[in-house]
């Protein structure tokens, strides 16, 4: 096969993996709002595809990046090591949906690359896998810590709804005036920059405390606006303020997914596009964008029933519990370069946002297995990466 054969081979792959992960990763922001009724699957997966292609364009460079030139030095992923990766981690991904388990795409993409990478004889970046690594380990007690507060303050029966509903608005409202995008004009050399950043570098306003104050006063204005609009909704009616509240963050959780899973499809493919054919970023994350579009178009609809049920049984507040804590974490992920395992939060937070009312809601054994599915996802895509890519070379 000649090199642009395998560009084109690469890069098709890549496509599908999108479309896979539009498909299935970004589509259960928006369940528990279809299980409440406040909006139709049609209308969410029309919803899910814009804003996780969105998320996808200005938000996905720094995974992307750090899958594609971040877990190794002195080596480079040719067109036939990508396609070896991408194989390696679509086979696994393929293998959990046959089987019934969700194998978490990050942990199947890095674990191949990771063999790739050995099998080219590159030198493993120590200081990022340890951090990945830590990353990966601290999901489930911070996720599961966070829905149970959550849930926790949900539950309480001297805090109204018309109070902790937009209090938490207020919260996901703050975090969103400091979401870096590559849209927002920022300083020479910086890629993203986000609102509350743009702002405060365009007034004069004094530091105290290390804090930039024009910074924390865009914050404190956003968390303001979300606090007061959600809670006129809870006002006029619990049940209007509570599906308001699940659609605007089923929307930044879809925006927060596609920003965090493209780089999964798109990593592999940074050197090829960025270095050998020298094309710039946004390029390769367009590429990205349009395959999870598609897929959350084509395919999220049927998923989107099914995980609306579920969703439907665990209650609007549990599923508040477990997406709040699934658009903090994603939004720590994107700004640290990190791969994530979407099913990874949201499982965690489930788990947590039951705990609260006494009982975890999933059975033991269905964790334990999961559990067991993503340790095997992880050691095994290494060998089996190191194994492709070492076949397909003696071939090509």
């Amino acid at each position: 096969m000649t090199a642009w054969g395998l560009v084109v081979l690469a890069t098709a792959i890549a496509i599908f993996t999108a479309w896979t992960l539009g498909a299935n990763s970004n589509s259960p922001p928006f369940a528990p709002a279809i299980g409440a009724r406040a909006i139709s699957t049609m209308q969410a997966a029309f919803l899910i595809g814009l804003l996780a292609g969105a998320g996808a364009l200005l938000q996905g460079g720094s995974i992307s990046e750090t899958i594609g030139t971040g877990l190794f030095q002195g080596v480079a992923f040719t067109p036939l090591a990508a396609t070896a990766g991408l194989l390696t981690a679509g086979g696994f991904m393929a293998v959990g949906i046959f089987a019934g388990y969700p194998v978490p795409a990050a942990f199947a993409t890095t674990g191949a690359m990771v063999g790739v990478g050995l099998s080219l004889g590159g030198t493993p970046n120590m200081e990022t896998l340890r951090g990945i690594g830590l990353f990966w380990v601290l999901v489930p007690p911070v996720s599961g810590g966070l829905a149970f507060g959550t849930a926790s303050l949900l539950r309480r029966d001297d805090i109204s709804d018309t109070l902790s509903i937009p209090l938490l608005a207020a919260i996901v409202a703050g975090v969103l005036a400091n979401i870096e995008l590559g849209v927002i004009p920022g300083p020479p050399r910086v890629a993203q920059n986000s609102l509350a950043r743009f702002v405060a570098g365009t007034i004069t306003t004094p530091v105290v405390g290390g804090l930039d104050t024009g910074i924390v006063l865009v914050t404190l204005l956003f968390a303001i606006g979300g606090f007061v609009f959600i809670r006129r909704r809870t006002q006029q009616s619990v049940d209007r303020g509570v599906k308001t509240f699940l659609v605007g963050l089923g929307s930044v959780v879809a925006f927060s997914s596609g920003g965090s899973q493209v780089g999964l499809a798109t990593g592999p493919l940074e050197y090829l596009y960025g270095v050998e054919l020298g094309l710039p970023g946004i390029v390769l994350l367009a590429i990205g964008g349009a395959g999870i579009l598609a897929g959350a178009w084509m395919g999220a609809p049927r998923l989107l029933q099914a995980t609306s049920r579920e969703y439907a049984q665990l209650g609007a507040r549990r599923s508040i519990a477990a997406l709040v804590p699934g658009f903090l974490i994603a939004q720590a992920a994107i700004a640290l370069g990190i791969p994530i395992s979407f099913n990874n939060i949201i499982i965690s937070g489930v788990i947590g946002g039951g705990l609260a009312a006494g009982s975890a809601g999933v059975s033991r054994r269905k964790i334990l297995v999961t559990l067991g599915f993503w340790v095997i996802t992880l050691v095994t895509s290494v060998a089996v990466g190191y194994g492709v890519n070492t076949g397909l070379e003696l071939v090509f």
